[in-house]
């Protein structure tokens, strides 16, 4: 999810009643439903796996949460459609996936998609109300804005950034951190939410220093990826450590440790560590660092 999707998100459009119309009503316009962060997805003949779209007049009725995507570079227009529920198949062979499992099958048009409808969609059903008055807000902008009648505040799609980072040392190892929660050998790299008036580089120095104890100089850029769980944006760094002594906070890290490459490959050969998930930027980080593709594991 890191890759261009090729999709215009076409912004200057969205308050354009008219022309969202026209858009809705062509014939090579594309739709699909949304339902509590999962779409259809398909095989195609040639084994690959598609977003499972329908042109606009077999669309199933839906009460005004419909939202515009964008255009793609042959001109076609692409609306999702918030339901309660996703539409049955006649066929059967179309199956509901949430993003963990279909951002690793879908191509970057198709899942560049389906992070943008997630995330609206998440936010939609999270922000019905005016957080300034109370009163109950309706859809504007093609889905991409709530505004409240009553005091005529509006509200926007909100996105947290998070830092997430592959930490080095002098000796070309890299620290990688087990969370209290997740089960034994699942290791990957740390993270944390940037708070008010931070700047990323010292979110990235702060989150490494509170979960594991180790100091952090110089620090650069690397990707970023949406991460619309519900409604994150994580930011990807490279650190480099000055110092190695780790000391865990015990509440989010339970155990943090340095490994050499040849030291993760044995780790990964003998399944004493479980490589990260391929959809999570976690992944090209140490990849980065790794110089050669991780082993493959399955998004649960």
């Amino acid at each position: 999810m890191t890759a261009p999707s090729g999709i215009d998100r076409a912004a200057h459009h969205r308050l354009d009643e008219a022309w969202l119309a026209a858009a809705w009503s062509h014939p090579t316009t594309r739709c699909f439903v949304v339902s509590g962060g999962q779409v259809l997805i398909d095989e195609t003949p040639d084994g690959r796996t598609e977003l499972v779209t329908t042109p606009s007049f077999e669309a199933p009725l839906t009460e005004a949460h419909r939202y515009f995507l964008g255009t793609d570079e042959d001109g076609v227009r692409y609306f999702a459609l918030q339901r309660d529920s996703l539409p049955g198949r006649m066929d059967q062979s179309a199956r509901p996936a949430g993003l963990r499992e279909a951002g690793l099958l879908l191509s970057d048009r198709d899942a560049g998609l389906m992070v943008h409808a997630v995330a609206l969609e998440n936010w939609q059903r999270l922000h019905r109300f005016c957080s300034r008055c109370g009163g109950r807000t309706v859809i504007a902008a093609a889905g991409h804005v709530r505004r409240c009648p009553k005091c005529g505040a509006e509200h926007y799609p909100r996105t947290d950034p998070a830092v997430i980072m592959a930490v080095t040392d002098d000796d070309g190892r890299i620290l990688l951190g087990r969370q209290v929660h997740w089960p034994e050998g699942r290791f990957s790299t740390l993270a944390g939410f940037v708070e008010p008036g931070e700047s990323i580089e010292a979110a990235v120095r702060r989150e490494v220093f509170e979960e594991a104890g180790v100091i952090i100089g110089d620090v650069s850029y690397v990707a970023s990826q949406p991460w619309p769980f519900p409604s994150s944006l994580m930011l990807g760094f490279m650190a480099r450590a000055t110092t190695t002594h780790t000391q865990v906070d015990g509440e989010e890290i339970s155990e943090a440790r340095w490994f050499s490459r040849d030291e993760l490959t044995a780790a990964f050969a003998s399944g004493e560590v479980l490589p990260p998930y391929g959809i999570s930027i976690a992944a090209r980080l140490i990849e980065n660092w790794y110089g050669r593709p991780l082993p493959t594991r399955a998004a649960a």
